[in-house]
């Protein structure tokens, strides 16, 4: 394999493993928002363990994801150098974005969120993790603004062998961004939803005595399972229409076609499952109490995630040979003198390292889910400190 083809795979690997923590990210934070909110209007006791339980698991989540993440924009200067210098100007400004106006601000509201248990006022309180949620959304809004570009450069005009931005407007209007923005989104409550589907099926198996705890969380996973696989079943259909505009050719290739058949396989046999087998089954809690079906549903856990790293590869395999389609070529904006010693040792770095921090992330995700909300840190009301007893004096 030549650098071109090394440096590819490299950006597929770590892109493939950070997507992992994105959808997850998206999908539990509306969750843990909604029965936060359930419990401040209510005072049930039930919906605060269960924000504390299911938000725990989005903390650990969100916390090894930032790293994945560093990963990823490390590269764009380290084996694209070329992207840089010729669309740096354009394809920049909504990394900025991202970075400055949703990263930084969800990561004070979620350090707030964290540390406001049994500090802030309760609406105070609530209104943190709504904002959380809120710039997760738009992190991920500003980051499919970026990687449309790419796939179809609207906006901009070449000027003295660069791209200039002529029309922010259009970046926000790309019709490769309609589509795919709420199709990412929907992506993440699928695999939200299939995680509390997963876990609280689990516990129900084991019959712990969590029971309501989980036939809530249950009903909760499975309501959020239907919504987000319908929605990503329909807005992936309705991208055929723009993308065959833009790029005619994207799915011709071997690659691009593999993966689109998985996802599309996937993604209806789920919808249909959880449509026409699961929901039914919500009514007098009878999926709740057929402990045979839940072995079923916890094998079912991965499929949105396995479709998310096919919809992935689709969306940017389809696109070679190019990096701005129709611009730059990926060999163009390879970084120059760049070696294939060079790129092997970072591939191995940086997939070595975003492999561990995956199999951390879903260890302790796994050892959380089996551990319960008996024993959940985030939220525990403060201990009292033990006053410390006087010296004793001898006389």
């Amino acid at each position: 394999m030549d650098v071109v083809g090394l440096a590819r795979l490299q950006f597929a690997v770590t892109g493939s493993l950070h997507f992992l923590f994105v959808v997850l990210t998206l999908g539990l934070a509306p969750l843990v928002a909604i029965t936060h909110t359930r419990h401040a209007i209510s005072g049930n006791p039930l919906h605060e363990r269960m924000t504390r339980f299911w938000g725990q698991l989005y903390v650990i989540n969100y916390a090894l994801g930032i790293f994945t993440g560093l990963v990823m924009e490390f590269q764009f200067g380290l084996s694209w150098s070329g992207l840089s210098r010729y669309a740096g100007d354009v394809f920049g400004a909504p990394l900025a974005m991202e970075t400055l106006l949703a990263f930084f601000l969800e990561s004070t509201f979620l350090g707030l969120w964290i540390f406001g248990w049994h500090r802030l006022p309760k609406a105070l309180h609530v209104t943190c993790i709504w904002l959380v949620t809120l710039t997760a959304y738009a992190s991920a809004f500003w980051i499919m603004v970026a990687n449309s570009f790419l796939q179809h450069p609207v906006g901009a005009v070449e000027r003295g062998g660069r791209l200039v931005l002529q029309d922010f407007g259009a970046l926000l209007t790309n019709p490769n961004l309609v589509f795919a923005l709420p199709h990412v989104i929907s992506a993440g409550l699928w695999s939200g939803g299939f995680v509390v589907m997963g876990a609280s099926a689990y516990h129900l198996f084991r019959r712990t005595a969590e029971r309501e705890f989980f036939v809530r969380s249950l009903r909760m996973g499975v309501v959020t399972a239907f919504i987000g696989s319908f929605l990503t079943v329909g807005f992936g259909y309705a991208q055929f229409g723009p993308v065959g505009i833009t790029q005619p050719h994207k799915f011709s290739g071997a690659v691009p076609g593999a993966a689109l058949g998985t996802m599309l396989l996937i993604g209806q046999l789920t919808q249909l499952l959880v449509m026409f087998g699961l929901l039914p089954l919500l009514i007098r809690d009878w999926l709740a109490r057929w402990r045979w079906l839940h072995p079923l549903l916890m094998a079912l856990t991965p499929l949105p995630f396995v479709a998310s790293i096919a919809g992935w590869l689709v969306r940017e395999v389809g696109r070679q040979p190019w990096l701005v389609y129709g611009r730059l070529s990926v060999g163009d904006a390879l970084t120059p003198g760049l070696s294939k010693t060079a790129v092997t040792g970072s591939f191995i770095a940086f997939a070595g390292v975003l492999g561990l921090l995956a199999v951390i992330d879903y260890t302790l995700i796994a050892r959380a889910v089996r551990r319960g909300p008996g024993d959940v840190a985030l939220g525990a009301p403060d201990r009292p400190v033990d006053p410390v007893p006087a010296p004793a004096h001898s006389f």
